[in-house]
């Protein structure tokens, strides 16, 4: 994003968090990128980041009147809705790019729909809720695939299947690029220059420094190529380096 862009995203935010205090009301911003979300996260420091699900990367920024504790998970007052799309049978897999490309076909912006899980007969997409029926209507064709498509509450997704791999190697040090590196069978110097270019993010968050360190459980993502978790820290081998194991999810 440019300064012009960043001026605009934050300058509505700043007017969604207006109308929910004069008004009383739930607003929310459309679904933000993790640079997005970290540059608005600077600016409403106690704001509510929210993508409908615990591992959701795309997510919306809420902000919530006094009177409401949480974000609605069902009905008219949850921002978000479950677009399920399913593919007819002997149709090939579509990919997250295949979903993805097809749905900005239809004019609509990124902000628009959330992450995509992706299934073996289909997707569950997540959408803001005022778009929810325009997508059902208008969403029926993703390449050569004719799609069907429905409107759920958000707790009907069902959580992607993964295969997971789970490896063990040593590293010079806990430090996000030499961690990321042997997670996903790269130089460190390409590990470095991921981070610098807003493609990882650690525990849903966007990471900022290559030389960060990693903890047990810490979530690891790069765009791209998948996501993994670091599951052990162990003693030193004899060339002094960490010992790690790591789930790989493929």
């Amino acid at each position: 994003m440019n300064s012009k862009d960043d001026k605009l995203l934050i300058a509505s935010a700043q007017d969604k968090a207006r109308q929910c205090e004069r008004n009383s009301i739930l607003t929310h911003t459309g679904f933000l990128s993790l640079a997005e979300q970290a540059m608005l996260e600077k600016e409403f420091p106690a704001g509510c980041f929210w993508g409908g699900y615990e591992d959701a990367e795309r997510r919306i920024l809420v902000f919530l009147p006094e009177w409401l504790a949480e974000v609605p998970v069902s009905g008219e007052d949850c921002p978000l809705a479950l677009l399920r799309v399913s593919l007819p049978k002997g149709s090939p897999k579509l990919t997250h790019r295949d979903y993805l490309g097809s749905l900005l076909a239809l004019g609509i912006e990124r902000s628009v729909t959330g992450d995509i899980v992706v299934h073996e007969d289909g997707a569950d997409i997540f959408v803001l809720r005022d778009m929810a029926e325009f997508l059902r209507q208008n969403y029926v064709q993703a390449g050569r695939s004719a799609l069907q498509t429905g409107v759920l509450e958000i707790s009907a997704l069902r959580p992607a299947v993964y295969q997971v791999v789970e490896k063990r190697d040593t590293v010079a040090s806990l430090r996000l690029d030499c961690v990321l590196a042997s997670m996903f069978s790269l130089s460190r110097g390409n590990a470095q220059d991921a981070v610098r270019q807003g493609l990882v993010a650690v525990n849903g968050r966007l990471a900022a420094k290559p030389d960060s360190l990693l903890e047990e459980g810490d979530k690891v993502s790069l765009r791209g190529k998948g996501k993994a978790v670091l599951k052990e820290v162990g003693g030193k081998s004899r060339k002094d380096r960490d010992c790690i194991v790591f789930e790989r999810y493929l």
